[in-house]
């Protein structure tokens, strides 16, 4: 989101109210409930949960549930270094788990790449926990990466850029090769879509993208998805949501 104050001066709960989305998962809300309105707090037929960063203005994520659609339970991650960032939320459905993630950026030459790699990993053997377990896992978030060279518009650009250093997209490959299913791509095999775009140099309007923000699933679930995209004709933030439509599950 880029803060959830700033996208809701952008029209975020607009689309809320007209999309009704049984669930909306949000990263880098950059607040905590305690300091919003109430109405962006609790939006017409919804009801929100929120796990803020300790340092004010910084990180965090949110979970909208429509009126019905609420899970049985709501965690943290349970890992103090993340969780101290606002990083995680862990939804509890009958069918599911829901994982509301927001991966760190690895920043300029790396300086916290090792951070993020342990944030990656420690995602890997949570899903992993719950799939040896028999349950099915939803990962959904902006992992601040793009896995192959079509998830971004100038590849060759970008090798030595945070979001497509070989580490970071080795972790994605570790991660699909584990039996984890990137949505869009099982839909999708066509470049040049994206989910988010510098604020320089018009690159919206040209469409100089990278495709950072998925949802993926452990390949035993994959028969409940019936629909996964990318909206990106939905303005206010630096990023677009994406969308994923499950069917027959609670």
């Amino acid at each position: 989101m880029n803060g959830v104050r700033a996208a809701t001066r952008n029209g975020f709960l607009d689309w809320l109210a007209h999309d009704q989305p049984d669930v909306a998962c949000l990263q880098e809300t950059k607040a905590s409930e305690d300091v919003l309105a109430e109405d962006i707090v609790k939006p017409p037929g919804y009801t929100s949960v929120w796990r803020p960063a300790e340092k004010k203005g910084y990180s965090g994520v949110a979970a909208f549930f429509r009126d019905g659609a609420e899970p049985r339970g709501v965690s943290e991650f349970g890992i103090g270094e993340f969780d101290s960032e606002g990083r995680v939320q862990l939804l509890d459905y009958s069918s599911f788990v829901l994982v509301n993630a927001y991966f760190p950026n690895s920043q300029a030459e790396g300086a916290r790449l090792d951070y993020k790699l342990r944030f990656c990993n420690a995602i890997l053997d949570y899903c992993d926990a719950i799939v040896k377990k028999g349950g099915h896992v939803l990962v959904c978030g902006d992992f601040n990466i793009a896995h192959r060279e079509i998830d971004l518009a100038r590849p060759k650009q970008n090798t030595k850029n945070p979001g497509f250093l070989p580490e970071e997209r080795a972790f994605m490959d570790t991660f699909t090769q584990a039996g984890y299913v990137d949505t869009f791509r099982h839909f999708c095999a066509e470049p040049h879509h994206y989910t988010w775009w510098s604020y320089r140099a018009q690159a919206r309007q040209k469409n100089v993208g990278w495709r950072i923000d998925y949802h993926c699933i452990n390949e035993g679930f994959l028969d409940a998805v019936a629909e996964a995209g990318i909206q990106s004709h939905v303005m206010g933030s630096d990023h677009c949501p994406v969308e994923l439509r499950l069917d027959g599950v609670r």
